[in-house]
């Protein structure tokens, strides 16, 4: 096997081709033997052939030839041209002055900052690339699934409509079909009449022949003619058709109607990615499209609950809602939002009226029960426990359920308390994790209480409470007439005494409380019937004021629309007021 084309081979001389490299010509870049090496030297062009040893080939400086002498090295530089030149180029007049450095200091600067760069290109600015990648990657997913998810709510939505399209057509079909039958029968009847009245008449027909065709005059004399009472022919009945008046479709209102898509405004960060992030940074809450207020609100729906005296709602999901009553009521009542219809009913364990409800993130019921004390909670629509009982004459009022599945609960003390000004009650924010106690929020930074401690009116929810969107919690504390805005520190951010001049120019007295997807919070003020809303720093933007009746509990749902439980007429109204 010949030696020179195994793929194991070493590596041999340019020259002879068959002996092993010992040497190499820096000059010419030829790899030698050392039997060669005269050979090469005696026959190559240039004067100046710089062998070495093959091992220290990479140790010697290769420096570029000049251009304008072509045999000789650039063994300088020249500063103010930055290019590199040779010692004759330096006697010339066109660098004549210049500052000059030797070549190799430029190149071992050069060198040096080379090592620099590659040692952050290696260590910082590849790894934040791929970590970058990796995140715009992550995106893109994000973004399927959220597409996805999107896509799945329009398709949703419109199996949603043409379900309640296709119960609208059966119900016109059903009083089509009831007035169809209802003139049927009326016309059947008449005919009915009608051809008594034929058999009558031939009757009638049959007696005149015999009367006209017998000598007996007995027998003519016994026929009484009935002729004047046919001759009063019966009454024309021409039922009126009912006319079916469509409804324009107009393709704006259509849409409006429908839903349309809304996306915020693309921003960037003028800072751009940071060279020293190595790891994602945690998952922020995505940032939900802007809505705009409708100029009027709009009532969408009413449900009749039937309660005696109605003061809360809590939605389930976007098609079912959970009310409750006061007084002796002890009852809970789910109720289809599009049909109106009972679809369950839950009592309290106590027998007693609850005093508030709330739904958790994974949809189970809560309601608290100011008499015995005890917030509990509901699982698949059957009581599942006693989740927390505070204790030391602490008894529970309003609740809701945290973006974190903690449940925020407000309670007063039933012990009186002498306070220099006369007796009260002490009240609190607790935050709960399960049945664990969190946080406790009672007092501001100087150490005066953030809740009114008047005595409990047993007919409405004290104090209601709600997360905003930013995590601020908000209580409607109605003694004080004020809503009370803490960040989730627990630290007062603002109090809100109401907006005037208010529609029945009466004192504010906040009840039900809610927020919604653009941190808006919402209040119910019953004795003005309508319902504030304010931004999350407190600003008042406009009334809900569209013939609400003593409005008491507030929910919205995930589309942002408002639902109203109304204390006297015990109905729940869904009111559309963003766009």
């Amino acid at each position: 096997m010949d030696p020179r084309t195994t793929a194991q081979d070493v590596m041999r001389c340019d020259f002879c081709e068959t002996a092993v490299v010992q040497m190499h010509c820096a000059t010419c870049l030829v790899n030698l033997c050392k039997a060669c090496v005269g050979e090469h030297i005696s026959t190559g062009e240039s004067n100046e052939h710089k062998v070495v040893k093959f091992q220290a080939r990479k140790s010697i400086p290769l420096y570029p030839r000049c251009k304008k002498h072509n045999k000789r090295e650039n063994t300088m530089y020249c500063n103010l041209c930055d290019i590199p030149v040779c010692t004759k180029c330096i006697a010339t007049d066109q660098h004549l002055g210049h500052k000059v450095s030797e070549i190799l200091q430029i190149v071992a600067e050069k060198k040096a900052k080379f090592i620099k760069e590659q040692i952050e290109l290696n260590e910082t600015i590849y790894p934040t690339y791929q970590n970058i990648a990796s995140e715009v990657q992550n995106r893109m997913s994000q973004l399927e699934k959220e597409y996805g998810d999107l896509s799945k709510a329009i398709k949703k939505h419109g199996e949603n409509w043409h379900r309640e399209i296709d119960k609208l057509v059966k119900k016109l079909q059903s009083e089509v079909d009831e007035m169809k039958n209802a003139q049927l029968q009326t016309l059947q009847k008449h005919l009915n009449n009608i051809n008594k009245n034929i058999s009558d008449i031939k009757d009638e027909i049959d007696s005149i022949d015999i009367a006209i065709d017998t000598n007996d005059l007995s027998k003519q004399l016994s026929v009484t003619s009935k002729i004047n009472i046919y001759r009063n022919l019966p009454q024309k009945i021409a039922p009126a058709l009912p006319k079916f008046i469509a409804g324009k479709i107009e393709g704006k209102k259509l849409d409006k109607l429908f839903g349309a898509l809304s996306i915020d405004s693309p921003t960037s960060d003028k800072h751009g990615y940071s060279m020293k992030t190595t790891q994602k940074s945690p998952e922020t809450r995505s940032s939900p499209p802007v809505k705009l207020l409708l100029d009027e609100p709009e009532t969408v729906t009413t449900i009749n609950t039937e309660y005696g005296i109605l003061n809360d709602v809590a939605c389930l999901n976007d098609e079912e809602i959970w009310t409750k009553g006061n007084g002796n009521d002890s009852t809970m009542k789910l109720f289809s939002i599009n049909q109106g219809s009972l679809l369950n009913s839950i009592t309290t364990k106590s027998g007693e009226s609850p005093t508030a409800i709330a739904v958790t993130q994974d949809g189970d019921l809560v309601y608290t029960d100011y008499h015995n004390g005890t917030v509990t909670i509901v699982k698949s629509k059957k009581i599942e426990k006693e989740v927390i009982r505070p204790g030391n004459n602490w008894r529970p009022f309003g609740v809701c359920s945290t973006s974190s599945g903690d449940l925020l609960v407000t309670m007063n003390n039933d012990m009186y308390y002498f306070h220099g000004d006369g007796t009260c009650r002490e009240s609190k924010v607790v935050r709960y994790s399960g049945s664990k106690e969190k946080q406790t929020i009672q007092h501001d930074d100087k150490g005066k209480p953030l809740y009114s401690s008047k005595s409990f009116n047993a007919f409405i929810i004290d104090k209601n409470i709600s997360e905003n969107r930013n995590l601020d919690i908000c209580v409607a504390d109605c003694d004080a007439r004020a809503v009370v805005v803490v960040n989730q520190a627990g630290k007062l951010r603002f109090r809100y005494y109401g907006h005037y001049p208010s529609p029945k120019k009466k004192a504010f007295n906040p009840l039900g409380i809610t927020t919604d997807s653009q941190s808006h919070i919402l209040t119910a003020d019953d004795i003005n019937g309508c319902v504030h809303i304010i931004d999350q720093d407190g600003q008042f933007l406009r009334y809900i004021d569209c013939g609400l009746s003593e409005p008491q509990g507030l929910y919205t749902d995930t589309n942002d629309n408002l639902f109203v439980a109304q204390l006297i007429n015990s109905q729940v109204k869904k009111i559309k007021y963003l766009l």
